[in-house]
C-alpha cells in the first residue's frame, strides 16, 4: 500500500515536503516472520491497535509491545488494563521493562557510582541535557521483547528474520517518523497511509463508542507543554506532587552527578512548584493575536 499524496487538505504546507520524502515506505512487509504494534497507550497507537482489531488495518499483528518507563500517570495504566482485558483485542499485549526512569533520576541525583541513563532536563545556563530515555525506556526493551517472540537466544544474530513494527504516529506528527535503528526490522506507520490526523482518531474511538485515552508520557518528561502540567496538576494530584519531588531532588546535593549545572524539569528553570502554569489569557494577558489568529469557525 502507497501512502496517497496530499492534495488540497492534505498535509500542511511547511509538512509536505517531509510528508512527500516519506511517500511509499509506508506498506506490509511480504512475508513478514513477525508483525508487533508498538503500543504507548495514548490515542494514536490505540487507535491503532483497535483498527487492526475491527480488521481495518492488516495483515493482523502478532502482538502490540508495551514499554514500561515505570513512570507513566495511573490512567495509562488502567486503560492498559482494559485494552489488555475483555476480548478488546485479539492479539496479546507484551508488557517490558528495561529501565525505570524515575528510579534513574533518583539514583542519579543519590549515588555516586553505578551506570545510569539522561533525560534531556533543562539546564541552568541554557540548553538541555543528553536524552539517552528513549533508546534505553523505549527502544531496545521493545527489540528485545521482539527478539524474544522470534525465538532469538541472547546474544545471537536476528538478521534472518523480518520484522514488521506498527508505530502510532498519525499525518500531524509527520515530522517523527524515523527508520528502524536495526537492519531486520522496518517501521510502518498505518496511520500515515490513511492520511489521519490525531484529530480523526479521536473521532474514529468516538463513532465506535471508545474511551479516550489519556495521553502517554512520562510524568517527569522536560518536553510537557504548561496545559499538561496544569492538567495534572488538576487532574491527578498525586502524580504532579511525585514530579514536584523528583524536581527537587535533581538539586538537592547540587549538580547532578555528571553535571556540572543545575537541571530543570521545567524549561523556565524554576522548581516546578513555583511555576505558574496559567495560559496568559488566564494571566489576564490576552493580546489580539492570541484572540484571533484566522482560524475562526475551521
Amino acid at each position: 500500500m502507497t501512502a496517497p499524496s496530499p492534495g488540497a487538505g492534505g498535509a500542511p504546507a511547511p509538512l509536505q515536503a517531509v510528508y512527500e520524502g516519506w511517500r511509499g515506505v509506508s506498506e506490509p512487509v511480504e512475508g513478514a516472520d513477525l508483525r508487533v504494534l508498538s503500543l504507548g497507550a495514548g490515542v494514536q497507537s490505540t487507535t491503532l491497535a483497535l483498527m487492526a482489531a475491527h480488521g481495518e488495518i492488516g495483515p493482523m499483528p502478532d502482538a502490540a509491545i508495551f514499554a514500561d518507563t515505570g513512570w507513566e500517570p495511573r490512567a495509562v495504566y488502567e486503560h492498559l488494563d482494559w485494552l489488555s482485558g475483555g476480548n478488546v483485542l485479539p492479539f496479546p499485549i507484551v508488557r517490558v521493562q528495561g529501565v525505570n526512569l524515575r528510579d534513574q533520576v533518583i539514583d542519579r541525583a543519590t549515588r555516586s557510582h553505578g551506570r545510569f541513563i539522561t533525560i534531556p532536563y533543562f539546564l541552568q545556563r541554557g540548553g538541555m541535557g543528553r536524552r539517552q530515555c528513549t533508546g534505553e525506556a523505549k527502544i531496545e526493551p521493545i527489540h528485545q521483547a521482539v527478539r524474544a517472540l522470534l525465538g532469538v537466544p541472547k546474544g545471537a544474530r536476528a538478521t534472518r528474520y523480518r520484522v514488521e513494527q506498527w508505530i502510532g504516529i498519525s499525518r500531524d506528527e509527520i515530522v517523527r517518523m524515523k527508520a528502524a535503528r536495526v537492519p531486520w526490522i522496518t517501521h510502518r506507520w498505518p496511520l500515515i497511509e490513511r492520511r489521519m490526523t490525531r484529530r480523526d482518531c479521536l473521532a474514529w474511538l468516538a463513532r465506535h463508542v471508545y474511551p479516550e485515552p489519556p495521553r502517554s508520557a512520562c510524568i517527569g518528561c522536560p518536553y510537557h507543554r504548561d496545559d499538561y502540567w496544569r492538567r495534572l496538576q488538576r487532574e491527578d494530584p498525586d502524580a504532579f506532587a511525585d514530579a514536584v519531588a523528583v524536581d527537587r531532588a535533581m538539586r538537592a546535593g547540587g549538580p547532578i552527578r555528571g553535571m556540572r549545572q543545575l537541571e530543570y524539569m521545567h524549561r523556565s528553570c524554576r522548581p516546578l512548584d513555583q511555576v505558574d502554569f496559567r495560559s496568559e489569557a488566564e494571566r489576564g494577558q490576552l493580546s489580539f493575536l492570541d484572540e484571533c489568529d484566522g482560524l475562526c469557525g475551521t
